[in-house]
């Protein structure tokens, strides 16, 4: 655990008050109509979360410290794309938005993870959010787009197995980097098959929330 994760066991005053999931909503759809957007980050969410309790746990925080955690993933990863429906090239996003969250106050940690998502920006992932960030964009977006394929187009008929298989095919949701599926992994230490297992667990206890 490096020494900026330490930062959530105390709780951080930067996440407490208006900055929260409700503003973060808020502040995601009055930027994006686009429902598939929101549902992407709602997918983002879903998963960063879980990996936000998990690390609660390993870090055996304290209820008010745990609760602040939540609070900072789930507002960074609705908030990682809420500018790309507006500024979606590279040269724009997430910079726009970026500075959009600076102008508001948000959270320097919130921040640094968002321009940390794209490689791009050259900004490095360090702490646990950064890394569950990266992780889990592609991946929740190619675990939908498995879903939607199935006759049902539901999550829950979505295997780790075929998750994989989709994978190595380069026609299939052509706009997923596998390579930052596979990178995603290995900064969180895992293997691909328990990244894949995990996020895909996360989203079928949600699948009625995020539509699939």
């Amino acid at each position: 655990m490096s020494n900026l994760d330490h930062q959530f066991v105390e709780k951080d005053a930067e996440t407490s008050g208006h900055h929260n999931r409700e503003a973060a909503w808020r502040l995601l759809t009055s930027w994006t109509a686009s429902e598939s957007l929101r549902k992407h980050a709602l997918a983002v969410e879903t998963c960063v979360v879980a990996y936000a309790e998990q690390q609660a746990e390993t870090l055996h925080l304290d209820a008010g410290s745990r609760s602040a955690m939540m609070d900072l993933y789930a507002c960074t990863a609705l908030l990682h794309d809420f500018d790309y429906e507006r500024h979606p090239s590279p040269e724009e996003h997430p910079f726009v938005g970026v500075r959009e969250l600076e102008r508001l106050g948000w959270p320097v940690k919130l921040r640094t993870a968002i321009l940390g998502h794209a490689d791009y920006s050259g900004v490095p992932r360090v702490t646990h959010l950064d890394r569950t960030l990266y992780a889990c964009d592609e991946l929740s977006g190619f675990l939908t787009a498995c879903a939607l394929v199935k006759p049902s187009r539901q999550l829950a008929d979505v295997e780790i197995g075929g998750v994989r298989k989709k994978l190595k095919d380069k026609a299939f949701a052509r706009g997923v980097s596998r390579e930052d599926v596979y990178r995603g992994a290995v900064e969180l230490g895992l293997e691909l098959d328990a990244h894949i297992g995990f996020c895909l667990a996360a989203m079928q206890r949600r699948a009625s929330f995020l539509g699939l």
